[in-house]
């Protein structure tokens, strides 16, 4: 009988416990802005379901950076309010627009508010991980990020962008560092088109 008792009562409380680990949108905001650089790497999902993994490069406001690794070798930069997208398989220069026309401006942003209105999309939790969607209320047609957190300490864990057309690119971070020193030219777009000779 207190084997019973003692199992309903941890499920009355399951509740509350997941309840608790349930990130608000102002403590993920602080998180967010607290981050000034970081490295790790990355596994990313692609839309047609390939993998590629590689590491990553965020250096906030407005810059980050992802090196895949062989046998793609590609380069994803944004830096200068800038995307170039180098791939290594084309002769021709890095697609490059606008950094606020994709969904990582907001995560990027100099100050990261997720209480704007029209921001948030999605807020929930499975008592594990708390799961954000945001896009620019200003545009929604650019697409969204939903962002991946665990509590205790807050970290990032994934992403989800979703771009204007319907196309899902999931990026899962591992090993993420933050505080590690990265040089400007890790972001300088026309300093990497010399390397690449472009």
């Amino acid at each position: 009988m207190m084997r019973r008792l003692a199992i309903a009562a941890l499920v009355a409380l399951a509740p509350v416990a997941a309840a608790a680990q349930e990130l608000s949108l102002g403590e993920i905001s602080n998180y967010l802005n607290s981050i000034r650089t970081a490295a790790g790497g990355f596994t990313q999902v692609n839309a047609d379901g390939s993998i590629s993994t590689g590491s990553v490069y965020i250096k906030r406001p407005g810059r980050i950076r992802f090196e895949y690794a062989p046998p793609d070798r590609s380069l994803f930069l944004a830096g200068g309010g800038q995307v170039a997208v180098f791939d290594a398989a084309s002769n021709e220069g890095p697609q490059r627009f606008p950094l606020s026309e994709t969904p990582l401006s907001i995560i990027l942003a100099d100050n990261v508010d997720l209480g704007r209105a029209g921001m948030v999309t999605g807020h929930s939790s499975d008592g594990t991980t708390t799961t954000v969607t945001a896009q620019d209320p200003q545009h929604p047609d650019y697409g969204s990020i939903q962002l991946v957190f665990t509590a205790n300490p807050t970290e990032l864990r994934q992403w989800v962008i979703t771009d204007g057309s319907g196309s899902q690119t999931t990026v899962v971070l591992n090993d993420l560092q933050m505080g590690v020193q990265i040089g400007d030219r890790a972001f300088n777009i026309q300093a990497e088109m010399s390397t690449w000779g472009q």
